[in-house]
């Protein structure tokens, strides 16, 4: 099964960067915590040690997991957006039927998710409510407080 994930530029240089921190400063810094653990003698009862040397099996998962997203991960080309309907990079104003208030969003990948910066994730409810719309279409977005319908007010990149 393919885990193929859609990033931008930015958004894989992050997750490069993140991988970069937890193999170059983060893992040589447990290694020394090993070590210094070690060396104060018994390891049956050395909760430092034990400490260690769970912190390193939890960010060595967090390391592999992060190089499989990189293995397969695809760089869009925002160029290449057709902006007849929402798909992933498409940057959508929507307005609330409920109370006409009007709220613009572009949605990315998973990782990428920013809501202060007026991005959300394909996998949000919002994003997987207008995903496909088109342009006065009605979307109706299951939230945990029930049902909220969105019109799709205007596509762009």
């Amino acid at each position: 099964m393919s885990d193929i994930k859609y990033y931008t530029e930015e958004g894989l240089a992050k997750l490069k960067e993140e991988l970069r921190q937890k193999e170059m400063i983060e893992r040589p810094k447990i290694s020394e915590q090993i070590a210094e653990a070690r060396d104060k003698g018994d390891l049956s009862e050395n909760a430092e040690y034990d400490a260690a040397k769970e912190a390193q099996g939890l960010l060595e998962t967090e390391i592999a997991q992060l190089k499989n997203i990189i293995a397969n991960a695809r760089i869009l080309d925002e160029s290449d957006i057709d902006t007849s309907k929402v798909l992933i990079l498409s940057k959508v104003k929507l307005k609330n039927l409920k109370n006409s208030k009007e709220v613009e969003y572009t949605l990315v990948a998973e990782h990428e998710a920013d809501l202060k910066a007026k991005k959300i994730s394909i996998d949000s409810p919002i994003g997987k409510g207008i995903l496909g719309k088109e342009k006065g279409d009605i979307a109706d977005v299951q939230t945990p407080g029930g049902v909220m319908q969105f019109e799709i007010v205007d596509i762009s990149r």
